[in-house]
């Protein structure tokens, strides 16, 4: 029965003063909603990546330029590694028995235009492999072939999203667009796969022969000056012989690199996993230094509701000195207070995820560029969410708490 009475009092104390209450929350609403937005926006990636490569298949292995001299991550990043992959690597890939598929692809962001309309998309330089190995189907017209990348023809084929844009319902087949100032025919266009990749849909996608995009887009070469492939995927026959295979491939570029045996490799071989779970490692990074910068609002909400609990202790002495008087004892002092801060943070925070789960949609729904962020907002985020912020604002208010309930009830009921 006290404690209902508590609730009672807590709750007629927060209304007496609406503004101040609401001024109080704001912290924590603002705090609550940032944590769950920020939180989903990481797990969204992380669950892109997920999907992504599992999708994909684990019979793929993928073989990327690196750099002998650094170590982890970075030495597969284009900023510390030089290229080193060639057509010719890919040829000499394609004689392994067990590899059913070996796919070169180059890949960079263009903005493709047709008759004022404008699309920022990926372009992918490739070969007619790349249905196969990523799971494509056409939905009408034909793909890369042999003879467009013997012939380093300028076409392309567009991905669904990229097609809608510049066509809407009219058939995009022969026509030409633009394409970092040079026009290409377009010949076919891709089914919607549907998903996205950090951001980017898989249905915004360009491509072109891999000749095309290594002569008259973006030339890159290796230091021996042969035209460069950023990476090369290996499907194999099945998910069995990938470490067969991942030795054959090793074997080969090792001597077509002319690389000593007591050198490193200019190459890293990757499987989907591999891949899946260093991208699942930077995006849970990513996602708890979210959550970290978002709860450093939490704290400033909580910090707000213990100054204004310190200054409603000041205020209501006399009522404290009333209450200790006609024999309130000190933790019934205490819990009252403790009740107020407990339902300003509960209250800020039932808000805050409200805020969040409409602010989340609203991010899913955004498309910058050709690029979304997906956001998910599972349950685990939003009852860590909902339990930091009344942990806070029980914590916050425990101080104020223990000064009202030691009050003096001579000198209270003098205060004034």
């Amino acid at each position: 029965m006290k404690l209902i009475n508590s609730f009672v009092i807590a709750i007629r104390s927060l209304s007496a003063n609406k503004l101040r209450s609401t001024l109080t929350m704001l912290g924590i609403i603002i705090g609550v909603g940032a944590v769950i937005t920020l939180m989903s926006v990481g797990r969204g990636a992380q669950a892109s990546v997920t999907s992504t490569f599992e999708e994909m298949g684990t019979n793929v292995l993928n073989v990327m330029p690196r750099s002998p001299e650094v170590e982890g991550l970075a030495a597969l990043s284009p900023v510390f590694s030089t290229p080193t992959l060639t057509l010719d690597d890919v040829k000499a890939l394609e004689r392994i028995p067990s590899a059913t598929a070996v796919l070169p692809v180059n890949e960079n962001f263009v903005k493709s235009t047709f008759n004022g309309e404008s699309k920022t998309s990926i372009i992918h330089g490739s070969t007619p492999e790349y249905l196969e190995v990523y799971n494509y189907s056409l939905a009408s017209g034909q793909f890369i072939s042999d003879r467009n990348v013997a012939s380093r023809d300028r076409v392309v084929v567009l991905g669904s999203e990229v097609a809608e844009e510049l066509f809407g319902s009219d058939d995009p087949i022969g026509q030409r667009v633009k394409v970092k100032g040079q026009r290409f025919t377009v010949i076919g266009v891709l089914e919607t796969k549907g998903g996205a990749m950090m951001g980017v849909s898989f249905d915004n996608i360009v491509v072109t022969p891999i000749t095309t995009f290594q002569t008259r887009l973006f030339p890159q070469r290796t230091a021996s000056g042969e035209d460069a492939v950023a990476s090369i995927a290996v499907k194999t026959a099945s998910a069995e012989v990938i470490d067969e295979v991942r030795e054959e491939i090793e074997s080969v570029l090792r001597k077509r690199h002319r690389i000593a045996e007591d050198e490193k490799n200019d190459f890293a071989i990757v499987s989907q996993e591999q891949i899946m779970g260093m991208l699942s490692q930077v995006t849970g990074v990513f996602t708890i230094f979210l959550g970290a910068i978002a709860g450093i609002s939490l704290l400033v909400g909580g910090i707000g509701i213990m100054n204004i609990m310190l200054v409603s202790v000041t205020e209501r002495t006399r009522e404290i000195g009333i209450r200790k008087a006609v024999g309130a004892k000190r933790r019934d002092i205490l819990l009252q207070f403790l009740l107020e801060s407990a339902m300003l943070s509960f209250a800020g925070g039932g808000i805050g995820i409200i805020g969040g789960w409409l602010l989340s949609r609203l991010i899913s729904r955004i498309d910058v560029g050709g690029m979304t962020l997906q956001a998910v907002v599972s349950p685990d985020i939003v009852i860590l969410a909902i339990s930091v912020s009344v942990f806070i604002g029980l914590a916050s208010g425990i101080y104020p708490a223990m000064r009202a309930a030691r009050l003096n009830p001579i000198d209270a009921l003098h205060y004034g």
